[in-house]
């Protein structure tokens, strides 16, 4: 699994809408990007909704949102209607994406563990967040990390 202070392997996948999103179209600013198992099932639903709940904050922090997960593109567009998501979320149908970054189950034959990686402007990986069931622990670690980052703050390196 990708360490803080490690640089975050470039990415590129397919969001819900089709349109294409790598890690380069985050340069400049943070990101906040999360892994997590499956549409529509609870813990991901309770996660999905406290990164959209906190969206302002995180804008607010200059920062970004980006999930993955091997769902489909149609079952994404999906759950991001059912919850109106604020942000895209990629469909890692290869799990690609979940390997680059360390958390794909049994080579990609199983969803990914739920992680959050928090990227600093410059693709440095400045926090790495695991929990499985502490759904709160993303959020709550995630907005703390890139409250950090800020011009002036202390970083975690």
């Amino acid at each position: 699994m990708i360490r803080e202070g490690e640089h975050a392997p470039a990415f590129s996948g397919v969001t819900a809408d089709g349109s294409t999103l790598s890690l380069a179209d985050f340069r400049g600013k943070p990101l906040i990007l999360y892994f997590y198992p499956r549409d529509n099932t609870p813990g991901c639903t309770k996660e999905a909704c406290s990164f959209r709940d906190h969206a302002g904050e995180i804008a607010g922090a200059g920062g970004a949102i980006l999930g993955v997960s091997m769902d489909s593109q149609d079952a994404h567009r999906k759950f991001i209607a059912d919850f109106q998501l604020s942000f895209p979320l990629l469909s890692d149908r290869e799990a690609t994406i979940c390997k680059a970054f360390g958390v794909a189950r049994l080579g990609g034959w199983f969803p990914p563990k739920r992680v959050t990686f928090v990227i600093d402007a410059d693709g440095v990986v400045r926090r790495v967040i695991q929990s499985e069931f502490g759904i709160a622990k993303h959020i709550d670690e995630a907005l703390e990390t890139l409250r950090g980052l800020r011009p002036g703050a202390a970083s975690r390196a």
